[in-house]
């Protein structure tokens, strides 16, 4: 569902709908030059491929506001190329495809919480916890000592995710890995 917006009613992380798809206001700015009418100068993201753009539009234009539902899931189990998502107050169960959680599929294990947000029964974005504990089931055997060079070995998460580590984890613990960037923080 979408409502009519005016551009004075802007506020960063607005989702409108345009033509290009959804789009989620990152900043705006309200121009009066000298000259002319005011604007709104808009740099916008694309929910889906994450491209930020920019966009002006007239003062007094109208745009479609989408309502984006915002709701705490939590992973049950994959499914083929699917992830099955149970809403933690209803105990609903929703199947989403692996293509549409985009990176965050990679740092999902049973149990965690994920907020889905939908536009009109379609699952549009996910967010993370900015970290998450992972446990470690592959890497070479760890090396004590060589803790200031920085030196990195990949390991391979409980996930499948393959993440560079110090050469002192060891298979079997729990490491904290950003989930925006894929990086080792520390250990658990």
């Amino acid at each position: 569902m979408a409502v009519s917006t005016s551009t004075s009613d802007f506020k960063n992380g607005m989702t409108l709908v345009l033509p290009d798809g959804l789009f989620s206001i990152v900043e705006f700015q309200h121009v009066k030059p000298g000259k002319g009418g005011a604007f709104v100068r808009t740099k916008l993201k694309n929910l889906k491929s994450g491209a930020v753009i920019e966009r002006t539009y007239r003062s007094d234009e109208k745009l479609d506001q989408a309502i984006i539902d915002k709701s705490d899931m939590q992973f049950l189990y994959r499914d083929g190329s699917q992830v099955v998502f149970m809403d933690t107050n209803t105990y609903d169960q929703i199947q989403v495809e692996e293509s549409v959680l985009g990176n965050a599929v990679n740092f999902l294990k049973e149990g965690d919480i994920a907020t889905l947000s939908t536009y009109e029964g379609s699952v549009v974005t996910t967010e993370l916890p900015a970290a998450v504990e992972l446990t470690v089931v592959e890497t070479e055997p760890g090396i004590q000592g060589d803790r200031v060079s920085g030196a990195r070995k990949p390991a391979t998460l409980e996930t499948g995710i393959v993440v560079q580590v110090p050469l002192f984890v060891n298979i079997g613990e729990k490491i904290k890995v950003d989930t925006r960037s894929g990086e080792y923080l520390t250990r658990a």
